[in-house]
């Protein structure tokens, strides 16, 4: 039975399809208005948004589904494949728009209704470039691959918005309208390389990523602060899954030490490690100091006062 997960991650993910739709539906209306294929392009754009929109809310209440028999580490992997097919849509809308202006460089179309057209266009960057910026906070906050991916795909949709409109303005006041066309390939060559960064981006993630240095630096201040009774740890290793952060580390303990002891201190550097990343899921090898260390052994100094 799939779990809540983070209800504030959840609720972002459901409201981003009515938000995509509701985009789509100003620069179709944008683009019937004008019949500019720079503003298709940006259309067809916005139509990977919505899709991408779905998979991301399915990928993100997959992920928070607990973990079972099947997946004894959880489902958090899920939030990756969803941003992996965010960028390969990205890329075939890509492919659709470059079909549609390739033609038009022989054949340019003189804009429609240029002045409401582009209001219209611009309304829907408007709206983009609040809801991204939200996406992109929250899900750096929960550390939400999806929701990460889905605000970096919305701004660099803004940025081809702003761009699209530019470039109009430009063919309205010269009357060249060639530029439209022109503009519609430039927005095509700009939306392939955001589609490959966020593609790259969460391969990295499915590949057991390491966690940032600043986040690992936090992990073993913890560790140092907290280690009292040990004589230090060593093969300290980190991942990230999805919202999840996976920590492991030998911990050397004096070999007359109690088995009640170690584990007291186990305890302890669990919670602390917790408490510096909420949610961490924290495994420690205990081993007795005349124990060969299985890699180099690294002693946790404490800080300084």
């Amino acid at each position: 039975m799939a779990s809540n997960g983070n209800p504030t991650v959840n609720r972002l993910a459901l409201i981003g399809i009515p938000m995509a739709i509701f985009v789509l539906g100003l620069k179709t209306l944008a683009w019937w208005l004008t019949g500019s294929v720079a503003l298709l392009s940006d259309a067809l754009e916005s139509t990977v948004n919505v899709v991408a929109a779905f998979v991301a809310w399915g990928a993100i209440r997959y992920a928070s589904r607990p973990a079972d028999a099947t997946h004894p580490f959880g489902h958090h992997k899920a939030e990756y494949v969803s941003a992996v097919i965010e960028g390969v849509l990205i890329v075939v809308a890509a492919l659709l728009i470059l079909q549609e202006a390739i033609p038009k460089l022989w054949a340019p179309k003189v804009l429609e209704q240029p002045a409401l057209g582009l209001g219209v266009n611009f309304l829907a960057g408007v709206v983009n470039v609040v809801w991204a910026t939200i996406l992109i906070r929250a899900g750096r906050q929960h550390r939400s691959p999806a929701l990460t991916a889905d605000g970096h795909h919305i701004m660099a949709d803004v940025v081809t918005s702003a761009g699209v409109l530019v470039g109009l303005i430009l063919v309205v006041l010269t009357g060249y309208a060639i530029l439209d066309p022109v503009m519609a390939i430039l927005v095509a060559i700009h939306i392939v390389f955001q589609g490959w960064k966020i593609i790259m981006n969460s391969v990295n993630g499915l590949m057991d990523h390491a966690i940032e240095s600043e986040e690992e630096a936090a992990i073993k201040q913890a560790i140092a602060v907290n280690a009292d009774g040990s004589l230090g740890v060593h093969d300290l290793k980190t991942r990230r899954a999805g919202q999840a952060i996976f920590v492991e580390f030998h911990l050397v303990v004096p070999a007359r030490m109690a088995v009640g002891d170690a584990h007291d201190i186990c305890d302890r550097l669990e919670a602390a490690i917790e408490a510096v990343h909420q949610g961490a899921q924290v495994a420690i090898h205990v081993e007795p100091e005349t124990e060969m260390a299985h890699g180099i052994k690294v002693k946790v100094e404490k800080a300084k006062a």
